[in-house]
């Protein structure tokens, strides 16, 4: 090969080493800059998808987190109302009733009846369809008399 690359002309030389550097520079950017390339458009494709997406994931957020308000004070209003007139229904004195932010309710008892009080919790999850988030009884001074924080929440 050498032999006949050397039997060219001089004129007839250059033309093939220039079109062998233009070959070897084709090859090139075929094998290294054109994947790059389509992999950098791909990747900007992607994250033009993904901020579309993320716009879209921020409006529901907002939406979501209007409802939750909404219906956090709606629901607080009536889980208080739940508790009072079970509370009622059960004959047990509430010495403290109090909504926070979370939509839960806790409430104190002082000095109630044990069997009651357990009776009554039962009432609350199976009737009423509430959930204990937190109880917490002590015994007070008296025989089967408790003293008891509950905490509550609407089933989810």
């Amino acid at each position: 090969m050498k032999n006949w690359f050397l039997e060219l002309t001089r004129r007839e030389q250059l033309y093939l080493l220039a079109l062998a550097a233009v070959l070897v520079l084709w090859v090139v950017f075929q094998l290294l800059l054109a994947p790059a390339a389509a992999q950098r458009d791909q990747m900007m494709d992607n994250n033009r998808n993904a901020a579309a997406l993320l716009a879209r994931v921020d409006v529901k957020v907002s939406q979501l987190i209007a409802l939750r308000s909404e219906a956090g004070s709606k629901a607080v209003g009536s889980l208080s109302a739940t508790i009072t007139r079970s509370t009622e229904l059960a004959e047990l004195s509430v010495r403290r009733l109090q909504p926070n932010s979370r939509g839960e309710v806790q409430v104190r008892f002082e000095s109630v009846d044990y069997d009651a009080l357990v009776t009554w919790l039962h009432r609350i999850e199976t009737v009423e369809g509430l959930v204990i988030v937190d109880a917490s009884i002590a015994q007070a001074g008296r025989s089967g008399g408790v003293n008891a924080t509950v905490r509550l929440a609407e089933a989810s």
